[in-house]
């Protein structure tokens, strides 16, 4: 058979992911914050970006209108529902201008502006600064009379070194002692010394020396609950109270009693100490009830508008083929960004109007009106592809009258409730299980059997193991571990 080499033409498409485009789409699934912070990095990498000052606006320092703006977009059209322009921003309500002050050369005006600052400085949001868990424990060491021992010191150092975030210690006593070179004795010691410190706790190996150094803290200590702990606890971490009775030889009541003050001890000493830095949630997209109706607002503050600068477009005809080549590529890029931007914001504000028409009961109502949504509802709906539709909730908040909710918030599967067979949120299910067993007997605690016959009653037809899985998802402790609760004084 011969070989031979032929030339054919062949048409085909396929979509190629280009730079440009793989950031537009990245631009779709972050948050507003996340937003910020790369429309300031474009900012500063790219000369050709500059941002609108609000109280200029656009033609403030172009000479040509028209031409100063051709590249950009023209600002998001308002929604039909929206009272004002995507344009408008809210500013902050300064007595002063912060880039005028920055450069201003007068030292004597300088001060009398931050001196002026710092008098109107809000102090709610000042972050408290709270000392570490290591921080309170060294402090704890170094006044310790003990501590004037070099040894005991250098100890109880490697100690509270090792201690991770919940306050337990992670290394081995053999493995303190060889690296401080002393026998274990020693370290044992100043261990115990270490776990006398606050909070109770401190210092544990596991979760039942953890508890019984609080329970011995205390001088009234009951001794029925320090035997419970230390030599039934396996008993107790699976809930066997009734064999825990049997074996102390004691009533179930007052077993129960030293089960609900077991309760009450901190099996995390190091929590309160486990870091200051406090994370805020701000909504992407505010549903504001006027009359009947409801507006969607998106959350713009932060986000400067964006425009190509004038000057560095007449370069493209008054330069060399290298400068023009990179003007060029700078221009498309900020174009593209501008454009990406705007169509993000478009595409948020249709994706939340359109999941406002199809919850609007649980707007009304609350949550048990929640209707069972899909991506593909969202999308058929806007005439987007339920991947846009996807990206575009992740990592976004709505403000809604019935309270700040992630966008994928809305998506849920539903049960078929009622004879026509008139869908149910997932989400609407559990709370009505939740309520369920809130008003149960605490005696005779309801069974998932039970719980699905009630719900069966009230048109939903639902499978035991489904009430099995929703009650887990809830944190609801089985009918035969909830009978035996302790009970809440």
């Amino acid at each position: 058979m011969a070989m031979e080499a032929r030339l054919s033409l062949r048409q085909s498409q396929r979509v190629v992911m280009t730079p440009l485009l793989q950031q537009a789409i990245q631009l779709l699934q972050l948050s507003t914050l996340e937003l910020q912070e790369v429309v300031q990095k474009e900012l500063l990498e790219n000369p050709l970006l500059e941002e609108v000052q609000p109280e200029t606006g656009e033609s403030a320092d172009a000479p040509a209108p028209a031409e100063a703006t051709a590249p950009a977009p023209t600002p998001a059209e308002p929604a039909p529902v929206e009272p004002a322009p995507v344009s408008e921003r809210s500013t902050d309500d300064l007595p002063f201008d912060p880039f005028a002050v920055m450069f201003d050369d007068n030292s004597d005006e300088r001060s009398l502006v931050a001196q002026e600052e710092r008098e109107e400085l809000p102090f709610e949001n000042l972050v408290r600064s709270t000392a570490s868990l290591a921080d309170h424990l060294d402090e704890q060491l170094r006044l310790c009379p003990e501590a004037a021992d070099a040894v005991v010191r250098r100890i109880g150092t490697e100690i509270i070194g090792n201690l991770d975030e919940d306050g337990y210690l992670r290394a081995e006593v053999a493995e303190i002692a060889t690296r401080c070179g002393v026998s274990e004795a020693e370290v044992e010691k100043v261990l115990a010394l270490v776990q006398s410190f606050d909070p109770p706790g401190v210092a544990a190996r596991s979760i039942q020396e953890c508890l019984l150094i609080q329970l011995r803290s205390d001088p009234l200590h009951d001794p029925v609950t320090v035997e419970i702990v230390d030599q039934h606890f396996e008993a107790l971490a699976r809930r066997r109270y009734q064999d825990i009775a049997r074996a102390l030889r004691q009533p179930l009541d007052r077993v129960m009693d030293s089960i609900e003050q077991i309760m009450e001890l901190e099996p995390k000493p190091g929590r309160r100490f486990g870091g200051s830095d406090s994370r805020y949630i701000g909504p992407d997209v505010v549903v504001h009830k006027m009359g009947s109706e409801y507006v969607v607002v998106l959350n713009e503050d932060g986000i400067p508008r964006l425009r190509v600068n004038s000057l560095y477009r007449s370069l493209l005809r008054n330069s060399g083929d290298d400068a023009r080549q990179y003007v060029e590529q700078k221009l498309r890029s900020a174009v593209w960004l501008i454009k990406s931007v705007d169509q993000r914001q478009r595409t948020l504000r249709k994706v939340t109007q359109s999941i406002v028409k199809f919850q609007r009961e649980f707007l009304d109502k609350g949550l048990p009106y929640l209707r069972p949504l899909s991506l593909r509802d969202v999308g058929e709906d806007i005439g987007m592809h339920e991947s846009t539709i996807s990206r575009v909730t992740t990592n976004k908040y709505v403000e809604t009258p019935q309270g700040l909710f992630e966008l994928k918030f809305f998506f849920h599967s539903g049960i078929a409730s009622g004879p026509d067979g008139e869908m149910v949120s997932s989400v609407s299910v559990k709370k009505m299980i939740q309520d369920l067993l809130a008003n149960e007997d605490p005696a005779k605690p309801l069974s998932d059997q039970e719980v699905a016959m009630i719900l069966k009653g009230r048109g939903l037809t639902i499978a035991r193991r489904t009430v099995a899985k929703y009650r887990e998802e809830l944190g609801i402790l089985p009918s035969h571990q909830r009978r035996l609760a302790p009970r809440r004084r």
